[in-house]
């Protein structure tokens, strides 16, 4: 279905905010908001999905109209909280209209982070008491007007509804192109981090891209990969799990590496880890102002000094980098500082087209890696 006949269909339904957090398959959706509103009193890219209802929620109080939150099928977790304790009609009766990206659908090839989600996708919608329709390839514009006199009456009745978008259900001759003049790739400020650091640290890595590009260096380096955690999925818990880890292995220094949109998601992790962290956490976050990974919607992050934030949070040392030389030279003056350090790295958006993916489950990293610490310990 083109994009634009979507868009009608939520039009019927009494729509005109959108707030949520970007989804690749749903580049032709957001895509359509960045080129029609921007950033703007139209369309808000939240920092996590469960912010995103409570922007629905307060725009329906303020104007009596339901408001879009869009999501990955993943960042239902992260809104579960609100659609059952604010939306629901057992509570304020606020309807919302969710369009959700069906990663990890049943019978269909996706990373492993998805499969679970995707089962049970549908399942906690009924849970949750939200009726859907599921758009597939082959759902007519005619097929979701008809749904949508369906789903009017079910806002009317202070309910919620959702569109769940299967992969390539969308489509669009309008695609956004996002680029950044910024001097180092996310590629390049890795390969010098794991160049510059000792043979025994520790690496925690963010979803998306960052991960599959730390594996391919450790194969281009032939090295091993029994340092390094790559969370697939749990978006913006990195850094708790750096921590974690951190706690009890205190004679090791832990990265974490991270990105910018993963971090605005939840934000209060940095508080703890700077105010209760140990001595022994480098945390680096490649600011490349965007959610990359699933196609380059920008995040608020352009705007922040997310290294002055930091140090407000309690890190004992924070800086910026800009360029490969500052990059270094932190690197350098870190070596015998004790942490939380945090540092920020800014980014381009360019990433290799050809970039491969693990070749390890998630499980044989998992083993690989507690094998790791356990013999270091």
């Amino acid at each position: 279905m083109q994009i634009e006949n979507f868009m009608s269909v939520l039009e019927t339904l009494g729509v005109n905010f959108y707030s949520g957090v970007p989804d690749s398959l749903l580049s032709p959706f957001c895509d359509h908001l960045i080129g029609k509103y921007g950033v703007s009193s139209n369309h808000i890219v939240a920092a996590n999905e469960g912010a995103a209802v409570g922007l629905a929620a307060g725009h329906y109080l303020a104007t009596n109209k339901p408001a879009v939150v869009y999501m990955q099928n993943s960042g239902i977790g992260n809104a579960v909280n609100p659609i059952c304790s604010l939306l629901h009609k057992d509570v304020y009766s606020i309807p919302a209209v969710f369009v959700i990206g069906w990663r990890g659908e049943p019978d269909t090839k996706d990373e492993p982070q998805h499969k679970f989600q995707g089962k049970i996708t549908l399942q906690l919608l009924d849970l949750m008491e939200i009726p859907y329709e599921v758009v597939s390839e082959d759902t007519t514009h005619q097929d979701l007007l008809e749904k949508s006199k369906e789903f009017n009456k079910h806002i009317d009745n202070g309910r919620s509804v959702a569109f769940v978008i299967r992969k390539s259900a969308l489509k669009s001759d309008h695609a956004q192109k996002y680029k950044s003049d910024e001097d180092m790739s996310r590629e390049q400020i890795l390969n010098h981090v794991v160049n510059t650091s000792e043979e025994n640290d520790i690496f925690v890595c963010t979803t998306g891209k960052l991960s599959r590009e730390m594996y391919e260096i450790r194969e281009q380096l032939g090295q091993k990969h029994d340092r390094d955690f790559l969370t697939v999925g749990s978006m913006g818990h990195s850094i708790s799990i750096a921590h974690g880890i951190a706690l009890t292995h205190k004679q090791k220094r832990v990265y974490c590496l991270d990105g910018d949109g993963a971090i605005l998601m939840h934000m209060g992790s940095l508080a703890v880890t700077g105010v209760h962290s140990s001595n022994n956490i480098v945390h680096i976050v490649i600011n490349n102002g965007a959610h990359e990974t699933v196609g380059g919607i920008p995040t608020v992050s352009t705007h922040l000094n997310l290294s002055e934030i930091a140090k407000k949070l309690g890190y004992k040392h924070s800086y910026q980098a800009k360029n490969e030389s500052e990059l270094l030279k932190i690197l350098s003056e870190i070596k015998n500082s004790k942490g939380p350090i945090f540092i920020e790295a800014i980014s381009n958006l360019e990433s290799r087209s050809n970039l491969g993916r693990p070749t390890t489950s998630p499980t044989q990293n998992k083993n690989a890696f507690m094998n790791f610490l356990s013999k270091e310990s």
